[in-house]
């Protein structure tokens, strides 16, 4: 065996070091300089920032896993905060110290900035959801589901909607309901330690994707950064090169390949086999949502009253206070997710507009130093209800797809990249002689 993985993100770094911790020689190929994908860091004024402001949880098991298999310690590069849903001086929930389930439906029932009624509603939302295990007879959409479970419109305003946003990234009212309530299974509805939110101190290539690849080459693998790869042509599967893959450096033969790019980018190689005729459809069926990461260099005395704000804004969703998380003092990076008016502005605008939505929460604040736009046009997939997306294997035999668009109960997350790489490399170790 040996296996080309093409794209160096969190779905192809979890498939590399998957193969190298079985033995197989593995290539991964990433056309960038930096690993991580859409989840990666990006320099500015030489502070690392990242491309997108990802909140990860305690049910991110396979994404903890690994990063304690390649050595970067979770406990030491992620902040672990108990499970709080606070908007600033709008609503504030927090898990209560009883045994799970009881800590989110008393942290539901003691929640503040809603009344009586709808705490009563969605704690009883919630057990209902349980007992059906989480699932609809036929998906919908999360608006659709919000409305005949009769939610209350302030909760669903600071606590359904947000969190549909924040995880599907797309608006509830094309969501799909049954996605999303994989997402309260697995984080509201989890344990403690599983609803509990971690915030990366360290840059998105740092957290996962660098020391994957380190591990990948002790263990005998290699990491081609800066390698596009232009062609895939596939020959006989039975034999010993079933694939080539060509790249500015040359072809080379591999007898698998998976195909971890984005899946905008992966269509243009599913495009070329009529085997892959099926996921090339899925695929190409496929609408994406933005996600735009604002970061405000203020001066170094600038605080934000927590280490993550929620806001009840018509730009804002969160913000995150870098020098509480990482040392950044003074630096603010805020996130707009899904599509909006907000697209059609001038970075410099949008760094303004920015920084007034935060005085009208916060009270006065300095000019900023300096803005950072980083537009991420295709971030997710728009996870809708019913959407079909295409499957790990593929009927071309040996090629395998990675990434967070595939098929899996989760929306467009870290999570997911890393459980569709680690399925992929699973795939292929149980065919190993």
């Amino acid at each position: 065996m040996n296996v080309a993985v093409i794209g160096g993100g969190y779905a192809g770094m979890a498939a590399a070091v998957t193969l190298a911790a079985g033995r197989v020689p593995v290539t991964v190929y990433e056309a960038a300089r930096t690993l991580g994908g859409r989840a990666r860091r990006v320099e500015h004024r030489e502070l690392p920032l990242d491309n997108g402001l990802h909140i990860l949880i305690g049910a991110y098991a396979e994404t903890l896993r690994l990063m304690r298999q390649v050595g970067a310690d979770p406990e030491r590069l992620l902040l672990r905060l108990p499970l709080a849903w606070r908007v600033h001086r709008r609503f504030s929930l927090e898990a209560s110290s009883l045994p799970a389930p009881l800590h989110l439906l008393a942290g539901l029932m003691g929640a503040q900035g809603v009344p009586f009624r709808e705490r009563l509603s969605a704690t009883l939302f919630m057990i209902r959801m349980r007992r059906r295990g989480y699932a609809l007879e036929r998906d919908t959409s999360v608006q659709s589901l919000l409305q005949e479970q009769r939610q209350g419109p302030r909760l669903t305003r600071l606590l359904w909607n947000p969190l549909c946003v924040s995880a599907l990234n797309t608006p509830p009212e094309s969501a799909s309901a049954q996605v999303f309530l994989h997402v309260l299974r697995d984080s509201l509805g989890g344990d403690h330690a599983a609803s509990e939110l971690l915030l990366p101190r360290v840059d998105l290539s740092r957290l996962f994707p660098e020391p994957a690849a380190a591990y990948v080459q002790a263990h005998g693998g290699t990491v081609r950064i800066g390698e596009r790869v232009t062609a895939i042509e596939s020959g006989d599967a039975s034999g010993t090169a079933g694939f080539t893959v060509r790249t500015q450096s040359g072809p080379r033969a591999f007898t698998h390949v998976i195909c971890a790019l984005a899946p905008y980018h992966a269509g243009a190689f599913l495009m070329g086999a009529p085997a892959l005729a099926e996921a090339a459809e899925a695929v190409e069926g496929l609408a994406y949502q933005p996600i735009y990461s604002v970061y405000l260099g203020y001066p170094p005395e600038v605080r934000l009253p927590s280490s993550m704000t929620g806001f009840e804004s018509p730009l804002l969703q969160w913000a995150f206070d870098r020098g509480a998380l990482s040392g950044q003092h003074g630096v603010i990076g805020a996130v707009i997710s899904t599509s909006g008016p907000h697209q059609d502005l001038s970075q410099d605008a949008l760094g303004r507009l920015v920084h007034q939505e935060l005085q009208q929460h916060l009270g006065p604040l300095p000019e900023p130093l300096w803005c950072r736009v980083i537009a991420e046009k295709r971030a997710t997939f728009a996870c809708t209800a019913g959407l079909r997306r295409p499957g790990t294997r593929t009927p071309l035999p040996h090629f395998l797809l990675a990434g967070d668009y595939t098929a899996s109960d989760y929306p467009g997350t870290i999570e997911s990249a890393v459980r569709s790489g680690v399925n992929a490399a699973n795939a292929i170790l149980d065919c190993k002689p």
